[in-house]
């Protein structure tokens, strides 16, 4: 569970068991630019989870990978729609078909599996 506290300013803390990071909003938009905006920490779920995936995968073939650099943001396509873009560079020693397989890896990561599929949210007060 991820709790979000929120004062007299943009700037949110964000919360999950031991675990503290700030969301806030930039300058020209009135926050204190603290910490990511939220959409930046959208991008950065499903940068982050794109590579724990890739690496569990590469540890478990013993493949020599010594880093995973995934970039994600949104772009506006044709239709005026946002789109994310994520860009994902290996560095290590892999061949054509490794790299194939690790691109259709990184589309079975769960962030990645629920922002293409969608899901229901359901909002209580308290």
């Amino acid at each position: 569970m991820v709790k979000a506290i929120t004062h007299d300013s943009y700037t949110t803390e964000l919360s999950s068991g031991k675990h503290l990071i700030l969301a806030d909003e930039p300058l020209s938009l009135g926050g204190k630019d603290t910490g990511m905006e939220p959409g930046q920490l959208l991008c950065a779920s499903l940068a982050s989870c794109t590579n724990i995936t890739l690496r569990m995968y590469i540890n478990r073939k013993e493949w020599e990978v010594t880093s995973i650099e995934t970039s994600v943001d949104f772009k506006e396509n044709e239709s005026g729609e946002k789109a994310l873009i994520r860009q994902i560079k290996f560095n290590g020693s892999l061949d054509e078909k490794q790299l194939t397989r690790l691109m259709n890896i990184a589309d079975k990561c769960p962030v990645h599996k629920m922002l293409e599929k969608g899901m229901d949210i359901q909002t209580e007060m308290v």
